[in-house]
């Protein structure tokens, strides 16, 4: 029996370095309430800083920037660097920036910035990019052609929106792969149901 004890406590002390390494909070978790010295509200994103302009890049305030190893989807919290072609990101007027993992995550993202990148909105946002996913070149979000309902998934595995630079890119996607292609503008009116059910999880 006190070996039984021993293990589930060693068990215990194991999950709450998981939670910690992955910079999650454990239920119960009152750190992050401490050192703010008030309650955090239920659905604030603590897993995805953003990351702050670095004056020697030689890049505008505005430019794409590449993707760090380390950075996390606020609304999934995946690592977009490890799909890079998949990947997006949001650009402040403080010169921040949020990575994204991909497009759908972005548009998701729009709709409640504040949730996801406490202190901002979308007001804020001087530039947001999508990337091209045949060229893996990094794309104004707003001018790109995406595709809904295609067979091939993306990050998210149950639901994608593949982004082109170009009209004719998507329709070519979407006569090899299906679906059908979609603006920027018709994406910022409201997403398909079947996407806007794939709603950020709760940390």
């Amino acid at each position: 029996m006190p070996q039984r004890r021993r293990f589930i406590g060693l068990s215990v002390l194991g999950s709450v370095a998981v939670f910690a390494g992955l910079g999650l909070r454990p239920p119960g978790d009152s750190v992050a309430a401490a050192r703010t010295g008030s309650e955090l509200p239920s659905d604030v994103c603590l897993v995805a800083p953003t990351f702050s302009y670095d004056t020697t890049s030689g890049l505008p305030l505005n430019a794409a920037r590449e993707v760090p190893p380390d950075a996390r989807c606020p609304v999934c919290g995946m690592f977009p660097a490890r799909q890079r072609r998949w990947a997006a990101q949001v650009i402040f007027d403080n010169g921040d920036v949020q990575y994204l993992d991909s497009p759908l995550s972005l548009f998701l993202y729009l709709q409640r910035v504040p949730r996801y990148t406490v202190g901002q909105s979308a007001a804020r946002i001087l530039a947001s990019y999508v990337t091209d996913l045949d060229t893996g070149a990094w794309i104004p979000a707003g001018q790109a052609w995406y595709v809904h309902g295609s067979g091939q998934m993306g990050p998210m595995r149950s639901g994608n929106l593949p982004a082109f630079a170009t009209l004719d890119q998507a329709r070519a996607f979407a006569a090899r792969e299906g679906g059908e292609w979609l603006t920027a503008t018709r994406l910022r009116q409201g997403l398909p149901a079947s996407l806007q059910r794939l709603a950020p999880h709760a940390h």
